[in-house]
């Protein structure tokens, strides 16, 4: 109760805000900072809630019986938090209401920006009561799921609370925008203050992203950083969208007529997070992305926000629009002006197709049958776009504001552009359009560099810019010049593969058996493969072994072997089963209910091997959601058994014979080898991009 009642009063709480805020009169926005302050302390109180819920394994809450579990370590508790939509839509709420106490503290925002702030805020409450965290578990549990074995990795751990950062974040602008429009405020007044905000928030977004992308390439084991998948374009856009707010905003800086075009980008950028929280949890996607929640109601709930949001900032656009400053919106072509929203213009395209590739199960599925578009569809398009985009940004940097103001010739620039052509034709790369690409990037690098020489751009701008070129570099040399190979390895054998020794060493067991290693030298560097195991053995999670090097990652991804000395076989009591080695006779079993909850069986099983009878005792922990079995030796080990599975009358027994443990580690498996020529310029790059962005953000 105390998780509802909070969350109920951090909605009137907000509601009352706006109200007092809305009022005028100086009492009244007195009392709305005061109703402000009250509605995000019980923010923060049902956030503290659902955190003690989940650390005191309340497994009566079905939102901590589906995330969390008694085993789990604390750092993975915690991050249960935010593992699934419910607790991830508190966690947003929690850091709007903060960044909004900040807000009201620095008294940052006149009080129609306060007022719209807390519709916000009181949106974002209703979609958490509309999928509440705190809802009763209808079934009487002793443990939890737990969290998905995937997602316990401290990279996953703190991706999901930057991207909400960053989408908590990018409110902010939002609101600066709606409130000069409702005041009338101008724009020196509230521009400065919105991009430092709007920075803030397009780096830790930013960040969310690569990191995930980080992710995705160390721990999923398919080989690449970045899969066009639906789910992951739905933080990509509003990022795009977000880029082109904060270059647009730098030309009304100069140029007041292109204010238009800020109120444009701030209302979609923060439309556009609605949006892609609507795909990513309404269900949709869930055919067509691996990280879609399921579907339920919650979708409508967001599908009205989003309308709610993008309505309101666009009418309130349009009535104030004859107000807004008019004139010109660059002096020249050759203005960095003109090629600061030439080259937004780029990014509007980039961002329109990244949506409509993203929007297509959505789309399609009006239409009739839901329908997806592959990863082609997406290098095909964007790729012409990013190599004018790189270029356009070269041009703009060697150019003052102004017309006719050149800080630098970009003739020294083109020596760049041919390292880049060069450094793409060496990492095997022979495509047009890729070696244009790793061209153009190195051009902006070396554009960026000179622009913060001339003094054209600050240290900030030039670092981010500069970690824009090396990470599209990157994209070039890891992406289109990777190289792949799937090869059956036998233990102790070398094998040379794309110039490099690679040697198997056979699988390790670790942790209590909790995890399995593959283990490999490449070039002399030890390097491991893990295998998270279930509780019976099986297989949970798996991450490839990398090799980092200067020339780039040697990426080793091993196929399960398939064990055919493995086999299951089904033994009615007193009758044998026989596998190649031995001859199995169920002799009784017994059920015992446990204090936890847990059936525990015990299977008396009678092994031969013609000469000699062992017995062996095999154990099941039964639960409603499967089991647990841990393999025992026979014959001094020459087999393991397993018990899988028992009738209700105890009459039957489920049993897995498999072969010794020494020869299971030794046997071959086969791997998939990639190479990728300097990727480590990607993680370089997505690091200056953000830095850079932080920098910029301390820079008036």
């Amino acid at each position: 109760m105390v998780g509802v009642i909070s969350l109920a009063l951090t909605l009137l709480l907000s509601l009352g805000a706006v109200l007092c805020f809305a009022w005028g009169s100086e009492a009244g926005q007195r009392r709305g900072r005061i109703l402000m302050g009250l509605s995000s302390a019980f923010a923060a109180v049902a956030s503290i809630y659902l955190l003690i819920l989940i650390l005191s394994n309340r497994f009566d809450i079905a939102y901590v019986a589906n995330y969390s579990a008694i085993e789990l370590p604390l750092m993975y508790k915690i991050s249960a938090f935010w593992a699934g939509q419910q607790g991830s839509f508190l966690l947003w709420l929690l850091i709007h209401a903060m960044a909004g106490l900040y807000l009201l503290r620095k008294h940052a925002l006149p009080a129609a920006g306060l007022a719209v702030y807390m519709a916000l805020q009181a949106l974002l409450t209703v979609l958490v009561m509309a999928k509440s965290p705190f809802v009763p578990n209808p079934n009487v549990v002793e443990n939890g799921i737990g969290l998905n074995p995937l997602l316990q990795d401290p990279w996953m751990a703190v991706h999901p609370p930057i991207i909400f950062v960053g989408y908590a974040l990018l409110a902010v602008p939002f609101v600066y925008g709606a409130a000069a429009l409702i005041t009338g405020q101008q724009a020196k007044e509230w521009l400065p203050a919105a991009r430092r905000w709007a920075l803030i928030a397009w780096s830790f977004l930013g960040a969310g992203i690569f990191i995930g992308g980080y992710w995705a390439y160390k721990v999923l084991g398919w080989g690449g950083f970045w899969g066009w998948d639906p789910v992951e374009n739905s933080s990509l856009v509003p990022w795009l969208v977000a880029g082109i707010y904060l270059h647009v905003l730098k030309a009304a800086q100069i140029r007041p007529a292109v204010i238009t075009m800020v109120h444009l980008a701030g209302i979609f950028a923060y439309g556009l997070v609605i949006y892609g929280t609507f795909l990513t949890r309404s269900g949709i996607l869930g055919d067509f992305s691996v990280h879609s929640f399921a579907g339920d109601s919650i979708g409508m709930s967001i599908a009205v926000v989003n309308a709610i949001v993008l309505l309101a900032g666009l009418l309130l656009l349009m009535a104030k629009a004859g107000s807004l400053p008019k004139g010109e919106y660059y002096p020249s072509y050759d203005s960095r002006e003109f090629l600061l929203l030439l080259g937004a213009l780029l990014m509007v395209f980039v961002s329109a197709i990244v949506f409509l590739g993203m929007s297509m199960p959505l789309l399609t599925q009006l239409m009739g049958k839901p329908a997806a578009v592959d990863t082609d569809f997406y290098v095909r398009t964007t790729m012409p776009l990013a190599i004018a985009m790189l270029l356009v940004i070269s041009c703009a940097l060697l150019r003052g504001y102004g017309q006719g103001k050149v800080l630098a010739s970009g003739m020294p620039l083109l020596i760049f552009g041919l390292l880049g052509a060069g450094a793409a034709y060496l990492a095997g790369v022979r495509q047009v359009l890729p070696c244009l690409l790793a061209a153009a990037s190195l051009l902006a690098v070396g554009a960026a560099i000179l622009a913060c020489r001339k003094s054209g751009l600050r240290t900030g701008g030039a670092v981010a810019h500069i970690g824009l070129g090396l990470a599209c570099l990157a994209f070039v040399l890891a992406g289109s010049g990777s190289q792949s190979h799937s090869q059956e390895l036998q233990v102790g054998e070398s094998y040379t593969v794309f110039g490099h020794e690679i040697r198997y060493q056979g699988q390790e067991f670790a942790d209590g058996n909790k995890e399995k290693y593959y283990v490999y030298q490449v070039d002399g560097q030890e390097v491991r493969a893990l295998t998270k195991l279930h509780a019976n053995g099986e297989d949970a999670a798996r991450e490839p072994a990398i090799a980092k090097g200067l020339g780039g990652d040697v990426y080793l991804a091993p196929t399960p072997p398939k064990d055919k000395e493995r086999m299951e076989m089904i033994l009615k009591q007193g009758h044998m089963g026989m596998d190649d080695v031995l001859a199995y006779r169920f002799e009784e079993a017994a059920m015992e209910q446990q204090a936890d909850g847990t059936m525990l069986v015990t299977a008396k099983v009678g092994v031969t091997d013609g000469n000699t009878i062992e017995e062996a005792q095999l154990q099941l922990a039964a639960t409603k959601d499967g089991g647990t079995s841990k393999p025992v030796e026979v014959f001094d080990g020459q087999r393991r058994l397993r018990l899988t599975g028992i009738t209700q009358s105890g009459r039957q027994i489920r049993l897995e014979s498999m072969p010794a443990l020494t020869a299971e580690l030794s046997q071959p498996v086969t791997t998939s080898i990639s190479v990728k020529p300097c990727i480590w310029l990607l993680w370089l790059g997505t690091v200056l991009v953000c830095v850079g962005n932080m920098w910029a953000a301390k820079q008036k």
